[in-house]
């Protein structure tokens, strides 16, 4: 794979924006925006970036920073359903707030709660927050997590967007070294597509694909 070659979609990307010893090309066919390979974190690298966040997830700042998604589950499934919490992190506080309201929950993460078992499971609802920019394989990631919802299920992501009237020189989002991915609007409607979601709804920073 080229270093433009898009992860998404495959597509071939444009030179987007060089700055600060990085650069970054822009897909010409799902708007995508992504860094190029060599300037990505090897693993132990990423999770030492992962370790020096304060995620606790009794901070109550923190769990109204998720309360977009965890509101969204909450008035759409019961706990009866079944969820997963992809990409849970140091603190699963989705996962703990869920919890704390009967839902059922588990938690998945490569680095710190790496149970492949879950991922051969189908579940109701999973929800992927701040999670989808650190995909270095997006093709692969949404591939696996459609295969993981069930029918009527959905899979809820919160993220930043990318939107053209952003000033990416000075957009914050870029500065984490682990965001390696920025969606366009554009680049949902292609997930929804490509991988056989049936619907896509934008709120703010929370994206829905229904199954």
């Amino acid at each position: 794979m080229l270093n433009n070659d898009c992860p998404l979609c495959h597509n071939i990307g444009s030179n987007f924006y060089a700055g600060k010893n990085k650069l970054y090309y822009q897909c010409n066919h799902c708007n995508g925006i992504f860094l190029d390979q060599e300037f990505r974190h090897d693993k132990d690298s990423e999770k030492s970036r992962y370790l020096i966040h304060n995620n606790d997830v009794d901070d109550v700042r923190y769990q109204q920073f998720v309360s977009p998604i965890t509101s969204a589950v909450m008035n759409d499934y019961s706990p009866e359903h079944k969820g997963l919490d992809f990409g849970a992190g140091t603190g699963p506080v989705i996962s703990k707030v869920l919890t704390d309201n009967q839902f059922n929950i588990k938690a998945y993460d490569p680095f710190f709660h790496n149970h492949p078992q879950l991922l051969n499971e189908s579940y109701d609802f999973i929800v992927c927050c701040e999670v989808i920019e650190h995909f270095y394989s997006p093709s692969k990631e949404f591939s696996l997590l459609r295969s993981l919802v069930k029918p009527n299920g959905r899979l809820y992501c919160m993220t930043d967007i990318y939107h053209e009237n952003i000033d990416f020189h000075d957009w914050y989002y870029k500065n984490d070294p682990t965001h390696v991915f920025f969606y366009h609007p554009q680049s949902f409607l292609y997930i929804k597509d490509e991988f056989g979601f049936s619907d896509v709804f934008i709120d703010g920073r929370v994206i829905t694909f229904s199954a």
